[in-house]
């Protein structure tokens, strides 16, 4: 699940937030809860039926004005 795929880079103050966070939610490491906060954000816009439609799914969360 997490072998041989490509590598990302945190901020090592992010990472140690993940860290504890993930050992406070009970998952097994961080990379868990890595791939399941991605996967949970990626479910919401999979969903979409066009581009303008993920255009104000990112616009609504902030990431875009």
């Amino acid at each position: 699940m997490f072998g041989g795929g490509p590598k990302i880079k945190f901020d090592k103050d992010l990472y140690e937030r993940v860290k504890k966070i993930a050992e406070m939610a009970g998952y097994a490491s961080a990379d868990e809860f890595i791939v399941h906060c991605v996967e949970k954000e990626l479910a919401n816009f999979e969903g979409a039926q066009s581009d303008a439609e993920i255009t104000e799914k990112l616009r609504g969360l902030g990431y875009i004005s």
